[in-house]
């Protein structure tokens, strides 16, 4: 495997893109990430205060809601025992004391519907995106409304892209978040978190033998105890390999902080100095993980 022909091996393609608000309707306190308020929402409007508060209206099937989120921001690092940080949400309240949004001047934000900074200098994030497209083609799922809070540095999803076995298209990353790993430490048979900790990567394909414009791949954990995850663009069953021009992937952030977003060329032709690099780059990068995750292959 090896880097892409535009990247220089040993330069990391960091994207800090997506801000969205993630967590089960009408759950409070529950998600343990950017916390999921709706889906399919439109008209969705934020206020903040230097209280830690924040107060979100949509509209979703019909009618209009409303939410007062508060009690969290940003993350922590994975520790067992510990429950991630997570919003108190209050839905059906009208209004917060002192409520505002002073302009935006953060950090670029993928998916964006709405960003504001509070008078205590941390910022809030309305961001809108396809989680749950089918695997292995789909091209429409319905848009999570995420809200999240911080300060700081976003989370970094680092994305690097070579070849499987000379032949397929191929990506390898790191997730992590203020120098730390992201992972989880219990998973379903079929990669799903079950605890506050793990995240998802989702890929999508651009351009591929699924048709034209952007389609979902897969989705595949980050594994612990590094972070780390990778992909390869195999045939599955009687659907082609999902190989295309370029590929983006989005991760939903740890705790409260936003949503990340990486996008990139395909690696092109096979090039056997460019593999060796890699090679030895994923070596380095995947040192930890059992026999059973990532390798290069």
């Amino acid at each position: 495997m090896s880097l892409p022909g535009d990247i220089a091996f040993g330069h990391r393609v960091r994207v800090v893109l997506l801000v969205v608000a993630t967590a089960l309707v009408g759950a409070v306190g529950e998600a343990s990430a950017s916390e999921l308020l709706d889906r399919n929402a439109s008209h969705a409007s934020l206020t903040v205060n230097g209280s830690g508060q924040a107060f979100v209206s949509w509209r979703a099937n019909g009618r209009t809601r409303q939410v007062i989120a508060s009690g969290a921001i940003n993350a922590r690092a994975p520790r067992q025992g510990v429950p991630q940080v997570s919003f108190a949400l209050r839905y059906g309240g009208k209004s917060i004391l002192s409520g505002g949004c002073v302009r935006y001047d953060g950090p670029p934000l993928a998916w964006l519907v709405r960003a504001c900074k509070a008078p205590d200098g941390t910022y809030w994030a309305l961001q809108s995106w396809q989680r749950t497209k089918p695997n292995y083609g789909g091209g429409r799922g319905v848009w999570d409304l995420r809200l999240s809070h911080w300060s700081g540095p976003l989370p970094q999803l680092e994305v690097w892209t070579d070849w499987a076995y000379r032949r397929y298209d191929h990506l390898y990353g790191r997730l992590s978040y203020s120098g730390q790993p992201v992972f989880g430490f219990r998973t379903s048979n079929q990669g799903n978190p079950l605890d506050t900790y793990g995240r998802n990567v989702y890929v999508d394909t651009y351009n591929s033998r699924y048709g034209s414009g952007w389609h979902r791949e897969n989705g595949f954990l980050a594994q612990r105890p590094v972070g780390v995850f990778c992909y390869g663009f195999y045939p599955h069953g009687s659907r082609p390999a999902g190989n295309g021009a370029r590929y983006r992937a989005t991760v939903i952030g740890p705790g409260v902080v936003p949503d990340v977003m990486w996008e990139g060329s395909a690696p092109g032709r096979f090039d056997r100095a460019r593999e060796a690099q890699a090679n030895a780059h994923q070596r380095g990068l995947f040192s930890g993980v059992g026999s059973g995750g990532c390798r290069p292959r």
